[in-house]
């Protein structure tokens, strides 16, 4: 009876989409505080945003590196995070005709740190300096806020690492 009673209104109570919990986790860990605070991130929608995809970044990578489920859950966070861009600039007044293009170049934005956070996991790049590039995009404001920040960015990475792939996958990064 449950398994009819789900079929005919599924679309009622929809399961979670794939992606949704990291994404959330994601989201949340970019808005702490500190981050802004001793980090000096502007607190604005672009040190919003580098903040959210530098995370989602790091996620990114550590999930490429676990089994076949983490991999797949890499590119539903992906999906998760257009579907957030999308909603966020429409509900902040982005017309129609320009939202595709804006979202492309979000998504692009995203996939550079992407980048740069693969070569400084590799340790094919210098950690203080993929973050001066993903966070403040070159150009820190002072040393002691770059710090903070590489230096937190580097804690996310090591619990992130330390992760099960099902913890991660269910939202818990730290």
């Amino acid at each position: 009876m449950n398994s009819m009673l789900r079929k005919l209104f599924a679309r009622l109570t929809p399961e979670p989409r794939p992606g949704a919990p990291l994404f959330k986790a994601a989201a949340a860990e970019a808005r702490r505080k500190h981050w802004y605070r001793e980090g000096a991130v502007e607190d604005n929608v672009d040190g919003r945003f580098a903040m959210l995809a530098t995370v989602l970044a790091l996620i990114t990578v550590r999930l490429e590196d676990g089994g076949a489920e983490a991999r797949a859950h890499s590119g539903w966070l992906a999906e998760r995070f257009v579907e957030a861009m999308d909603a966020e600039h429409r509900e902040m007044g982005v017309s129609d005709p320009t939202l595709g293009k804006t979202v492309r170049r979000l998504v692009s934005a995203l996939s550079n740190r992407n980048d740069i956070w693969r070569e400084a996991v590799a340790g094919t790049a210098d950690w203080r300096d993929a973050a001066a590039r993903s966070v403040y995009r070159g150009t820190p404001p002072d040393e002691a806020a770059l710090d903070h920040c590489a230096a937190r960015l580097r804690i996310l990475w090591e619990a992130l690492k330390a992760s099960a792939d099902q913890a991660l996958i269910g939202g818990k990064i730290g």
